[in-house]
């Protein structure tokens, strides 16, 4: 898969936002941005009731529902399955893919955090955060990256993305 950069940070530390700032940042320098959304809670996505997910109840797999704006497929998740590999043919054509969370995802880890949550970075709990955006003063080992500039956040992460490609032969 692509490029995998994880947006993570605890809850109401600002990750969703940050994301939003980021993809206008990266589209409008003619980048193609994927983004999936981690979440570690059982959520249902379909309405039940609904023609969709009687179908995905009678057995239907994979299941879509497609619109004239949009395409949503259901795809049930096997606990060993590998869900990037499984996502990959869809975001082969993106530049860049900003995930929401899965801090033990594979794949560059940048995390959100801000000091008036009262809460501990997971930078600081020996996680594995390649930077941390914050403009609030932190003790940890990876660098500090502020979060009043989206261009120049935008700019590290590719720069960091860009570093850590192996090279081609």
């Amino acid at each position: 898969m692509k490029s995998l950069v994880h947006i993570v940070g605890k809850k109401n530390h600002g990750k969703t936002t940050l994301i939003e700032e980021l993809i206008a940042e990266f589209v409008r320098r003619g980048m193609r941005i994927g983004t999936i959304k981690h979440s570690s809670h059982r959520h249902e996505l379909d309405a039940p009731g609904k023609d969709s997910h009687r179908h995905r109840q009678a057995g239907g797999s994979p299941a879509a529902v497609v619109t004239p704006e949009t395409i949503g497929v259901f795809l049930p998740r096997a606990a060993d399955k590998d869900f990037y590999g499984v996502l990959s043919p869809l975001y082969a054509a993106c530049d860049l893919i900003l995930v929401e969370g899965d801090i033990d995802g594979p794949g560059l880890k940048i995390e959100v955090w801000r000091r008036g949550l009262d809460t501990v970075p997971y930078a600081a709990e020996g996680r594995d955060i390649h930077a941390v955006v914050t403009d609030d003063p932190v003790e940890v080992r990876a660098p500090r990256w502020s979060r009043r500039d989206v261009a120049a956040l935008a700019d590290k992460i590719l720069a960091t993305v860009v570093a850590r490609r192996p090279e081609k032969a």
